[in-house]
């Protein structure tokens, strides 16, 4: 376990455009197998229970991800757009961080997604998550339709693919 959030750090650290889109993480057409979190006042939760009605992105993320942060623009504007139709769910990682830092980060900086703490790694070895800032768009029958890392990832492309909608639609 310790090995996979190393990696998650070592990952984080790399240049936004490091890691190919589509090409990291789970495969295209997977599904995602069941990982407990916690959700901010400690209860848990399965993922699973959260996934197949309708479409989901899930971004993992860190208070302290500099790529996170750079990328939070695009969250909001496609949370602007689709949050009524696809559900938005941040997973903090277990690396530097505590269920109470995360807390104390949005109290001061408030986003509009549900967060989530992985406070052990079973989130990130679900998800075969490599680094912070990795999103992983799921159908509504929560296959996998999209997957990537950085700050420049075209969410709206992911999002439209998640809500089986073409270019134009």
């Amino acid at each position: 376990m310790r090995a996979a959030l190393l990696a998650l750090a070592v990952a984080a650290a790399f240049p936004a455009g490091a890691l190919a889109q589509d090409d990291v993480g789970l495969p295209l057409g997977s599904t995602v197998p069941a990982a407990q979190v916690q959700d901010l006042d400690g209860r848990a939760l399965d993922l699973a229970q959260l996934i197949g009605r309708k479409p989901v992105l899930v971004e993992f993320w860190a208070t302290w991800c500099p790529i996170c942060a750079a990328l939070l623009p695009r969250m909001e504007a496609a949370y602007q757009r689709y949050g009524t139709r696809v559900d938005f769910l941040v997973v903090g990682v277990g690396i530097n961080e505590s269920r109470s830092s995360m807390q104390r980060h949005l109290d001061r900086h408030p986003m509009p997604f549900r967060f989530f703490f992985d406070a052990d790694g079973a989130a990130v070895r679900a998800f075969q998550a490599p680094s912070t800032s990795y999103v992983v768009t799921l159908d509504a029958q929560g296959r996998v339709v999209y997957t990537g890392t950085g700050s420049d990832q075209d969410l709206e492309t992911a999002l439209r693919r998640a809500l089986g909608e073409r270019r134009g639609s």
